[in-house]
C-alpha cells in the first residue's frame, strides 16, 4: 500500500475550503476567539502550533481568523499555506510600541510601508523592494476608523526580528549600532516598532495578495525618554473593530 499524504497544509494543518478569501491575522493565538466573536456563526476549524483559526461569515462572505505566532518567519508560513487554500486578502492586527510623540497609547497606527530589519522577506525580494500594503486595504483600514472615531496615524513602521534588540540594546554587543539606526528611524518619521508587518507585505506582494495592517500603541518609549506621561493601553478591541469594519468594506466594494 502506497504512502497517504495528506492534503492538509503542513503549518496551519488546514485545506481549501476552511478559510474564506478574507482573512484576519493576529499574532496571538488567543487573540482568535475574541476576533471571531465578530462573525456570523464561528466554527473553531484548526490549532496547531502558533496557528489557530477561525471561519465564520460577514456581510453573508466566508471569512477566517488565522494566528501567525511571533515574528515574520512564522507570519510567512501562515500566509503562504493560506493563499495557496485560496484566500486572497488579508489584514494584519497587531501590537506595537510608539516611536514619535504624538503616537500615543491607545492610538491605531495604519501601516502605509514598513521598514524591513527582518530577516525572512530577504529571502523574498532584494532590500532595495519596499515593503508596502495593498492600497484598497490601507483605505477601507483609513475610512473604518474614520467611521468609530478611532484615534490613528498612518506611516512608516519598523519591523524587527529582535524584540530585546529594541528594548535592551545596551545589553547587546551591537548596542552602538542599534541606538544609532533606533535614533535614525525617528528621526526619518518611523512612527511604531513591530514583528510581523515588513514580511507579510513583501510575501503579499510576491504572492499577488492584498495585504494590509492596524496596530494598537501599547505604549511609547520615546514618551518616557522625554519625561512625557506613557499611558499603556493593552486591549486591542478598537484595533480589531476597525479591521472587522474594514473587511466589510471591501467585501462591499469587490461584490457591487
Amino acid at each position: 500500500m502506497g504512502t497517504v499524504y495528506s492534503e492538509k497544509e503542513y503549518h496551519i494543518n488546514l485545506e481549501a475550503g476552511d478559510v474564506g478569501e478574507y482573512v484576519i491575522l493576529p499574532g496571538d493565538p488567543g487573540r482568535c476567539a475574541k476576533i471571531a466573536a465578530y462573525f456570523d456563526d464561528p466554527k473553531l476549524v484548526a490549532s496547531n502550533r502558533e496557528y489557530t483559526t477561525y471561519t465564520g461569515t460577514l456581510k453573508g462572505k466566508k471569512v477566517s481568523v488565522t494566528s501567525t505566532g511571533i515574528g515574520g518567519a512564522s507570519a510567512a508560513i501562515a500566509l503562504e499555506e493560506l493563499v495557496h487554500i485560496g484566500a486572497k486578502t488579508f489584514i494584519r492586527v497587531g501590537t506595537s510600541g510608539g516611536m514619535q510623540p504624538e503616537v500615543l497609547g491607545g492610538d491605531l497606527v495604519i501601516a502605509t510601508g514598513a521598514i524591513r530589519l527582518d530577516g525572512t522577506s530577504k529571502e523574498y525580494a532584494p532590500i532595495e523592494y519596499p515593503a508596502v500594503p495593498d492600497y484598497s486595504v490601507v483605505r477601507a483600514l483609513e475610512e473604518a476608523a474614520k467611521d468609530i472615531k478611532a484615534r490613528h496615524h498612518l506611516g512608516v513602521v519598523q519591523c524587527k526580528d529582535s524584540f530585546y534588540g529594541q528594548h535592551s540594546p545596551d545589553s547587546m554587543p551591537i548596542a552602538a549600532q542599534l541606538n544609532a539606526n533606533w535614533e535614525a528611524y525617528i528621526r526619518t518619521g518611523a512612527l511604531t516598532s513591530e514583528m510581523e508587518s515588513a514580511t507579510l507585505f513583501i510575501v503579499g506582494s510576491t504572492r499577488r495578495v492584498r495585504v494590509g495592517s492596524v496596530l494598537l500603541v501599547v505604549a511609547n518609549q520615546t514618551r518616557r525618554k522625554l519625561g512625557l506621561e506613557d499611558v499603556q493601553v493593552h486591549d486591542t478591541e478598537l484595533a480589531i473593530k476597525v479591521a472587522v469594519k474594514a473587511i466589510e468594506k471591501l467585501i462591499e466594494a469587490d461584490h457591487k
